[in-house]
């Protein structure tokens, strides 16, 4: 290798770091669109929440589906990487297991809309599916876990109940402004506590 093409080689890395920046950019724009107003909104209004061009979001996520695809992957990575920060920084661990869940939750709005996407009998779906069980419910458990070892709330519940019960109060939440699916989530939180 020679001194231009290591020139050439330190001049492309700071392109690809700009690179992921940006698609993490619009990934939390598409994000935060997609928690507000659905998986249908228009791609001109994460690309103006992002501060870019529609052209830039196409040449990241070619369709529709790519864009989804990339969020839901997103959104899971920062619900796992929340969880053991939440225990290091919340005043109790059912404090953290609280935000965590308030943190799912958020997730769980974004993700209705994939169903309209990929389809149950679709095999991205079932990699998504397990993915998304792969990397939350290990986590979910050491917060249930730290939260009971602390004497906060009965021990009993596993984390894949937890997160199913969770969903399940989720469910239908985005069709009717009249249900709080939120203030549900929080009462079944509070419930876990232990009042003896």
């Amino acid at each position: 290798m020679n001194d231009r093409d290591e020139t050439a080689g330190q001049a492309a890395r700071p392109r690809r770091a700009d690179a992921r920046r940006n698609q993490e950019t619009l990934l939390e724009a598409a994000s935060a669109v997609f928690a507000t107003s659905g998986v249908e909104a228009p791609v001109r209004d994460i690309a103006a929440r992002a501060g870019v061009g529609t052209a830039t979001i196409y040449r990241h996520f070619p369709t529709r589906a790519d864009l989804i695809v990339a969020v839901y992957r997103h959104q899971v990575e920062a619900c796992a990487e929340a969880g053991p920060a939440l225990l290091e920084t919340s005043a109790s661990p059912h404090a953290a297991l609280a935000r965590w869940i308030d943190l799912f939750v958020d997730f769980l709005v974004t993700k209705h809309g994939l169903a309209a996407v990929l389809q149950p009998d679709n095999t991205g779906f079932d990699a998504l599916h397990t993915y998304f069980l792969d990397r939350l419910l290990p986590v979910c458990a050491q917060l249930l876990d730290a939260a009971a070892q602390s004497g906060e709330i009965r021990p009993g519940p596993t984390a894949y109940q937890l997160m199913r019960g969770v969903g399940n109060l989720c469910i239908g939440a985005h069709n009717d402004p009249r249900y709080d699916a939120r203030r549900l989530v929080a009462l079944l939180i509070e419930g876990l506590r232990r009042t003896d």
